[in-house]
């Protein structure tokens, strides 16, 4: 069922975790991952940097017909997070077609914002 709809590779330029927030939420980023096919989506991320060397081969699945909100904040490498403070971009790799949006809510001021845009399909 939906065998194919969306892409494998997937880019998202603009990453960064605030490193506070204000009032009742927390600011967060989520890569959204929906998987239409009947079989599970195996993820590949990689997390790039200004200064450093990428954060590679991040494993998430998506399981069938399912969708998976992925907090950056909980992925890591080795035992270490995303730094939060430090702009970033994601790649995502998938064995199978999936579609990936991304979502960022800023609480860092009283007024929350909230961004959400579909990432850039790599053909």
């Amino acid at each position: 069922m939906h065998k194919g709809t969306g892409a494998t590779h997937w880019i998202i330029p603009d990453g960064y975790i605030p490193e506070k927030s204000s009032g009742e939420l927390t600011s967060h980023e989520s890569i959204c991952v929906l998987n239409c096919s009947s079989e599970d989506a195996q993820l590949i991320i990689t997390i790039f940097f200004e200064d450093r060397e990428p954060m590679e081969d991040i494993f998430v699945i998506v399981p069938a017909r399912r969708t998976n909100h992925i907090r950056t904040s909980s992925l890591a490498k080795d035992g270490v997070p995303i730094p939060v403070g430090v702009p970033y971009a994601i790649e995502v790799r998938s064995d199978i077609p999936v579609i990936v949006q991304y979502s960022r809510l800023d609480a860092t001021q009283p007024a929350n914002a909230l961004m959400s845009v579909v990432a850039y399909p790599v053909s």
